[in-house]
This record gives structure tokens, C-alpha cells and sequence, in this order.
């Protein structure tokens, strides 16, 4: 009963991060945490799935790795945004002005 709540609460806040990527789309910022708080529950998904079939749990290094490769690379992108337009915001970003 407690691994079914886990799982149901892991799914819930999984589901809160898509709604958040889905409607809050006015900052990179606000994006990338979105982006990074899915990763996380991801993994805790991952870990639980591992831990209960009795896998080694080299797989989920890999993914920390990938994750982390991510975020620094979303980061990355925000900083030079920033120093390039001044801001995060989409709407001043223009992709077609030369």
C-alpha cells in the first residue's frame, strides 16, 4: 500500500512539472526548472523501479549524468541569452531580426 501512495505521489508531481513546462512559458528560466523537477521525480521513478526488481543500479548513474549534462547545457543557453538580449523572455527574442 505504501509503495502504490509513493508511486501515485511520484506520478502527481510528475504531472504538476508538465502542467507547469505546458502554461508558464514567458521565462527560459521558469522552463528549465520545470525541465530539471520532471528529471528529478524521473529519477526517483527510476530508482524505485530498480530498487524493486532487484537491478543493479548502474543505470541510473548514467542517467544522473545525461541529467546533469542537461541542465548545464539549458543553463548554458540561458546565460547567453541573457547576455545577448538582456533578458529571459521569449517574446523578446527574435529569431528573424538580423
Amino acid at each position: 500500500m505504501f509503495a502504490f501512495f509513493c508511486l501515485m505521489m511520484v506520478l502527481f508531481c510528475y504531472l504538476s512539472g508538465i502542467w507547469i513546462y505546458c502554461s508558464k512559458r514567458k521565462h527560459l528560466l521558469i522552463i528549465l526548472l520545470s525541465l530539471e523537477y520532471m528529471v528529478l521525480f524521473t529519477f526517483f521513478l527510476l530508482m524505485s523501479w530498480l530498487g524493486s526488481l532487484q537491478f543493479e543500479l548502474f543505470f541510473s548513474m548514467i542517467y544522473l549524468v545525461f541529467a546533469v549534462c542537461e541542465g548545464s547545457l539549458g543553463l548554458g543557453i540561458l546565460i547567453s541569452m541573457v547576455r545577448s538580449h538582456g533578458n529571459d523572455y521569449f517574446q523578446s527574442f527574435v529569431v528573424l531580426r538580423c
